[in-house]
């Protein structure tokens, strides 16, 4: 029985990270479904969920001011969550260059101020971004000219990741989002990514349906939505966002946190998804997300199972495992001194 539980829970971990995308590669060569992008200009509501970002308020505005799409067709919404740090107050100063705010006195979270903001949303497109990152230039314009395609009713854009000299992250956290923006852009051209950027990403103003009250992935739900509906959810790289890499291991660990309760609610509320003839994407979700998942009850039982196979390969394999732990608990050590000492 443990030779059964060390070789299923170790095939698990390596489907999910090598061998689904070497499944993705092979899929993408025989059924590519390329998607007819051409430019134009349609009406784009640019929704922001706001709740204390006083710090990042006049910049995230400049920046959507900057944006190269013409301003006639450009209706910028922010949805003020019941800041409590002034960011209301700066806001206002925008109201009369077109910037229409609206403002919750209740903390209702995320979802509800995403509502709020849609409820006067007049775009053929609708676009989400967060007051954080950076939008390039080009980034509306790009997104907007994949709906010549009818078949596709969302549009994920592709967050890069910077370090604090502005280049591109090629830490641990940066190459692993780069290998998760590979994933998306194959799964992609498949048919559609199973959530998209929540910095950046558009959807047919049709196609939304509010948010359920505490809903964590917005990001995920409204384009999982729209894939049940019958249309595609896409990935485009060229139409970029740019934002940070987490500072501290402990906020990094909160996102990750977040992210992984998020899935667990998906699934919770939309069982459907889970059901092969009712998603086109079941492979995809089930792969990427799901698999996400599982993969850590898969590193318990591994070791656990490792345990009690301990003559030959599995001694050298529980060997292997101890050193990996040992090496993250002594990183975790290092990094959290290193804070200590700064702080």
């Amino acid at each position: 029985m443990a030779e059964i539980l060390f070789w299923t829970a170790f095939s698990c971990i390596v489907y999910v990270y090598a061998g689904y995308p070497l499944l993705l590669m092979l899929w993408r060569k025989l059924f590519r479904r390329p998607v007819h992008k051409q430019y134009q200009e349609l009406s784009v509501s640019l929704v922001i969920a706001m709740h204390n970002e006083r710090k990042n308020v006049r910049a995230k505005i400049q920046n959507c001011f900057d944006l190269d799409y013409p301003a006639d067709k450009l209706h910028v919404i922010v949805s003020l969550d019941a800041p409590s740090d002034g960011t209301d107050a700066l806001l206002m100063e925008y109201a009369e260059q077109g910037v229409d705010v609206v403002y919750c006195p209740v903390r209702r979270g995320k979802a509800e101020a995403l509502n709020c903001g849609l409820a006067i949303a007049r775009g053929e497109i609708v676009m989400f971004a967060d007051a954080e990152q950076r939008l390039e230039k080009s980034a509306v314009r790009e997104l907007v000219a994949n709906f010549a395609d009818e078949s596709v009713g969302a549009v994920s854009g592709a967050l890069v990741l910077l370090d604090t000299q502005a280049n591109e992250a090629s830490d641990g956290v940066g190459l692993y989002w780069r290998y998760e923006k590979k994933l998306r852009a194959m799964e992609s051209d498949i048919h559609s990514v199973p959530g998209a950027t929540g910095a950046i990403y558009a959807i047919r103003r049709e196609l939304f349906t509010p948010l359920p009250a505490g809903t964590i992935l917005d990001d995920v739900l409204v384009p999982m939505r729209i894939v049940l509906g019958g249309k595609r959810a896409i990935f485009d790289p060229s139409a970029r966002a740019y934002g940070f890499v987490t500072q501290t291991p402990d906020l990094e660990y909160e996102k990750k946190k977040r992210t992984l309760t998020g899935n667990y609610q998906l699934f919770a509320e939309m069982p459907e998804l889970l059901v092969p003839w009712h998603n086109p994407i079941f492979v995809q979700l089930v792969s990427h997300k799901l698999g996400r998942l599982i993969v850590p009850y898969c590193l318990v039982i591994l070791f656990v199972a490792n345990l009690f196979l301990l003559n030959g390969l599995y001694r050298i394999a529980l060997v292997l495992q101890v050193m990996w732990y040992l090496m993250a608990c002594v990183g975790w050590w290092v990094t959290q001194r290193g804070e200590v000492s700064r702080a």
